[in-house]
């Protein structure tokens, strides 16, 4: 790769807590380019692996600027990644780089932010609803942890909602739940949703099945784990993914029920978009709507599987395209 430096003199970058997807846009562009995806464990600091990625794709012009979309709290100057080791104050970050604007973001900003350019060819809807114009939108992400955010429509234009509620208590809806927050209160102190809607959580929910099921336990990886529920049908995998999904429904109602977001649901990450068509089998939408008196309301809120590449790079780069600073939001 070689990129014509007199245009595309932007990065933009959606920075998880494994993997950090860089890519190049410029003035005008609404499509980043040059996108490569580098392992954060690869990489000592944010800086090191940036200008790895410059050096990859044979950049040799000088940046203008930067969004940073990174998957931890971003209020402060100092910023340091709840699922990583990396840390870096944006002042000295935006000062080291060169740029004359650095915005560092939430990674679900970014994915809020992208969704008014996806296509229907990047969304999978799941059950019944429509979406009111207007309205409030929600989005959850299983992936390295739970990333959860909104987005609500306003005068001046859509504007993000950043929150941390992957982190928020486990609420079991049924018996089983029950003795799974009983066998995961064994080993934490708080046991927050993003401990069962993750990839970590796919390996505790399988500990938690084996332990209640009275099998062996085994420490499988969230892909071991997806793959043996997938293509080998083993039943106590599958009864993980099935619980996987009947929770994030329970919680996905939840977060549409408290952002109001009758303008849909989006469930983006690294997992769900793996797996569409046993996601859209499951119990997801019967829990999603399973809320009593709000049935009916729920039951006409649609949800939607993202299956867009790089939602988070599209975001990025539809922040850089206002000019009102976002950092901290």
């Amino acid at each position: 790769m070689n990129s014509d430096t007199t245009t595309h003199n932007t990065l933009v970058a959606d920075i998880g807590g494994t993997n950090a997807r860089f890519a190049l846009t410029g003035p005008g562009q609404h499509q980043p380019s040059d996108i490569l995806t580098l392992a954060v464990a690869d990489y000592s600091s944010i800086e090191s692996a940036i200008r790895d990625y410059l050096r990859q794709i044979n950049y040799l012009g000088s940046l203008q600027q930067a969004c940073l979309a990174i998957a931890c709290p971003v209020a402060q100057d100092y910023i340091s990644m709840t699922n990583s080791g990396w840390s870096f104050s944006k002042t000295e970050l935006g000062r080291a780089l060169k740029l004359d604007r650095l915005e560092v973001i939430n990674d679900y900003a970014a994915q809020a932010y992208a969704i008014p350019h996806l296509d229907d060819s990047d969304l999978v809807k799941v059950g019944a609803g429509e979406s009111f114009i207007g309205q409030p939108i929600a989005l959850l992400g299983p992936g390295t942890g739970l990333g959860v955010g909104g987005l609500v429509p306003s005068a001046s234009g859509a504007t993000a909602i950043i929150t941390e509620g992957g982190h928020v208590d486990f609420a079991p809806t049924n018996a089983l739940e029950i003795e799974i927050l009983n066998y995961l209160w064994r080993h934490h102190s708080h046991v927050s949703v993003e401990r069962v809607l993750s990839g970590m959580g796919l390996t505790n929910l399988h500990l938690a099945l084996a332990s209640i099921r009275g099998q062996q336990q085994e420490s499988l990886t969230p892909d071991q784990i997806s793959h043996a529920a997938l293509e080998q049908q083993d039943p106590l995998c599958l009864e993980v993914l099935e619980c996987f999904c009947a929770i994030l429904g329970s919680v996905a109602g939840n977060t549409a029920l408290t952002l109001g977001a009758q303008g849909g649901v989006y469930i983006a990450g690294g997992i769900i978009p793996r797996m569409v068509e046993f996601f859209a089998n499951s119990e997801f939408r019967s829990r999603f709507e399973a809320k009593g008196r709000f049935r009916n309301y729920l039951h006409a809120t649609p949800t939607y599987v993202v299956t867009a590449s790089q939602p988070g790079l599209l975001g990025s780069a539809a922040v850089l395209r206002q000019p009102m600073a976002l950092s901290g939001r």
